[in-house]
């Protein structure tokens, strides 16, 4: 059986004066057995870099619908 991905839960709060980004972003964050913390940090790091309330974590197929 395969081990399972560990589920974590942040509450990232960005404020970018240059961009204009004022909000809060509650995220969940799945790492997998293979992936590191650190790695998992760097996405993190990097949402938080281009954080925008349109971004997401997700892959965009999942919001299509289908007509």
């Amino acid at each position: 059986m395969a081990i399972k991905s560990t589920i974590y839960k942040a509450q990232l709060s960005v404020t970018d004066m240059d961009r204009h980004v004022y909000d809060a972003f509650p995220l969940t964050i799945a790492c997998h057995p293979s992936e590191t913390e650190a790695r998992m940090m760097l996405r993190i790091v990097s949402f938080a870099m281009h954080a925008d309330p349109s971004v997401s974590l997700r892959p965009r197929h999942q919001h299509r619908q289908r007509a």
